[in-house]
């Protein structure tokens, strides 16, 4: 048997692992021992190219590690065979040199798939080199979705093992937290994420180490630090694959703020939909227990910190601090009116600082390379980077981590690739439900707090979603007030009634009971006048975050596409042919074969007509569900 060392990685996070990376793990091993290789098969976390996964990275001696995507358990046994034992790099699977190798030119033989998709070698062609495709191998990092990435927060995030803290430790991990125990004093280490420029990547941006100096500040001595990982956006998924991928960077995050401010205590709040998150995390916090980077003394320090996980119901509002607290403590999650604010009375009625994953995850890097290095990167209010799961109508889909400063556009057209289809591009949505839906004419707005702000959306927790020319800008700002009004803990009235009130009068222009009916110009802007005026006061006047921000989709979409909205009052069309109330469908008689395909599909009994005769729709029974539409295979459904 070979004693020869190979280095394999999974890509087993919760999208690898829906994909199958727990198959391919077996179909690997079980390869491996056939073919009498000696390797370590490891789970690594997501490296965000989702749409490739499985993803599996292959070192082999004295090679840089490659990265193949779309591996099922077929193809991972051919990957041994092929690769591992051939050394023959199977050109339909190879994605590139791995993210973290070094630096230059990579050749290597690549086979060309064969009729039955095995790649071939050089003996099987009998054109040695040149059969076997000898070329140079392209590199992830220069890949569209890769190139224009800084990656800080998810450095180690598909490159380490995230059960095996050595992994973590080797790649530079709770260096930071050594130094910050054995060379600074607290009020030192504030001092350089406040000069930083550090600020939260939770919704508002708020300055971390100005929250950090004011829990410091306070009196009592019994203070928390809590990491809110309760990721409740629709699409988003920044911070699970943080969780997932790397957990000890959150916890000595976590470890480094309390230093700061003087926490012995702190707790992780994450939702009960990301149970490998979970497990993840309990390992990683008994492991850092068992090498004394948790605990009663830290590094053989007199400091002492503890972690706890608090798994939270799923609620959204729950992503508010206060309504946070509130879970924590085991009551229900509502908010409660600030000030005072949770520096001063947060968790038990004591100061409590609440960063989420994402901020928490930056510290280390900020203690262990300095202040200044972090201020090299973003703009000159909103420093350092951002992940994004950028989800939606883009050609490349997945998680993304860019430097502050970079526009929509470039992360649209050249991280994402464009719109999918080459369809016209409509809308992007930023900051989670509750932001903002920018349209084209935006397109060159850089992301950073302000001038996102400027444009009525937000930066939110990360998740960005693009829209082609398909979507009714209308019912999408239906649609995210929906998620807001039945997500409201109901606690005050301007969220509770306010929210209802707007989906109401939206639900009225999208799906008009009785059907469509023209307004006059003038009536038409009064309703969207009192649409607006109601989303004003509810921002005014909501208790929390929520309430505060659930009218940004329905304010940006009237700023941006006001257009749509009176298309759908004063002309009586969804200008999308989204809005099924303003939809009606008919049958070219001329294109109809009379072969009843459509018949069969209408479950409404709408469509009439003999056999081998044109066929017709009865418009009273039609509930435009596009069955027909679908099922037509002749063109003769059309939509007016």
């Amino acid at each position: 048997m070979s004693t020869t060392p190979v280095e394999i990685r999974v890509g087993a996070g919760s999208c690898g692992l829906a994909a199958g990376a727990g198959q391919v793990v077996e179909a690997l091993r079980r390869e491996l021992e056939r073919a009498g290789v000696r390797a370590r098969v490891k789970t690594v976390g997501c490296i965000g190219m989702c749409e490739r996964e499985v993803l599996v990275d292959v070192r082999l001696p004295g090679r840089p590690a490659l990265t193949f995507g779309s591996v099922t358990p077929a193809s991972a046994s051919r990957l041994v065979a092929t690769y591992v034992a051939g050394g023959i790099v199977p050109d339909d699977l190879l994605v590139g040199v791995a993210l973290g190798e070094p630096e230059g030119e990579v050749r290597a033989p690549v086979g060309p798939p064969g009729h039955d998709g095995q790649a071939r070698s050089p003996s099987e062609t009998g054109d040695g080199a040149a059969a076997a495709g000898l070329r140079r191998l392209p590199r992830v990092d220069e890949l569209p979705l890769m190139r224009r990435q800084r990656r800080i927060v998810l450095a180690n995030c598909g490159r380490i093992d995230p059960c095996d803290i050595d992994e973590y430790i080797a790649s530079g991990g709770y260096g930071a937290l050594e130094r910050a125990i054995r060379s600074m004093t607290p009020r030192e280490v504030i001092d350089e994420i406040e000069r930083a420029g550090l600020r939260g990547r939770g919704g508002a941006g708020f300055p971390t180490g100005r929250k950090w100096r004011l829990a410091a500040m306070q009196e009592d001595p019994v203070r928390y630090v809590v990491c809110n990982a309760d990721e409740g956006d629709p699409g988003a998924f920044m911070d699970r694959s943080v969780l997932e991928g790397d957990p000890h960077r959150v916890l000595e995050g976590m470890a480094l703020a309390a230093y700061a401010v003087g926490a012995r205590r702190g707790f992780v709040y994450v939702r009960a939909e990301y149970p490998l998150a979970i497990e993840r995390l309990q390992r990683a916090i008994l492991q850092a227990e068992e090498r004394d980077l948790l605990g009663s003394r830290i590094l053989g320090s007199d400091f002492a910190f503890t972690v706890e996980i608090r798994i939270g119901a799923g609620a959204f509002v729950c992503g508010e601090e206060t309504a946070l607290i509130a879970s924590v403590e085991g009551g229900r999650g509502m908010p409660r009116p600030r000030p005072p604010y949770p520096v001063e009375s947060g968790l038990w009625g004591h100061p409590t600082v609440i960063n989420n994953v994402e901020t928490l995850a930056n510290v280390p890097a900020i203690i262990a390379h300095g202040a200044d290095w972090f201020r090299t990167i973003g703009t000159e209010g909103s420093k350092g980077t951002k992940v994004f799961a950028l989800t939606g109508e883009v050609v490349d889909s997945g998680l993304i981590e860019v430097p502050m400063g970079v526009t929509l556009r470039e992360i649209v057209y050249e991280i994402g690739g464009g719109i999918e289809q080459g369809k016209p591009f409509k809308a992007v949505q930023i900051g989670g439900p509750s932001g903002g839906c920018l349209p084209e004419s935006l397109l060159d707005t850089p992301i950073d707090y302000e001038s996102l702000a400027r444009t009525g959306a937000m930066m939110g927790s990360g998740g960005l979603v693009v829209m082609d020319d398909s979507k009714c800008m209308v019912d999408v700002a239906r649609f995210f007030l929906d998620f807001l009004r039945k997500e409201s803990c109901g606690k005050c009235i301007p969220c509770r009634e306010g929210t209802t009130r707007l989906y109401e009068l939206l639900e009225r222009i999208v799906a008009p009971p009785g059907g469509p009916r023209k307004m006059h110009p003038r009536q038409a802007e009064e309703l969207l006048a009192s649409i607006q005026s109601l989303g004003r006061v509810l921002r005014a006047t909501a208790a929390c975050g929520l309430g505060q921000t659930a009218a940004n989709p329905v304010l940006s979409t009237l700023r941006y596409f006001r257009d749509e909205y009176l298309a759908h009052l004063v002309e009586g069309r969804c200008p999308a042919r989204r809005c099924t109330a303003y939809l009606a469908y008919r049958i070219d008689p001329s294109a109809c074969t009379g072969c009843g395909a459509c018949v069969q599909a209408c479950v409404q009994g709408a469509i009439v007509g003999e056999r081998r005769q044109p066929h017709r729709i009865l418009s009273d029974r039609c509930v435009r569900c596009g069955a027909c539409l679908e099922t037509c295979r002749f063109g003769a459904v059309e939509v007016a």
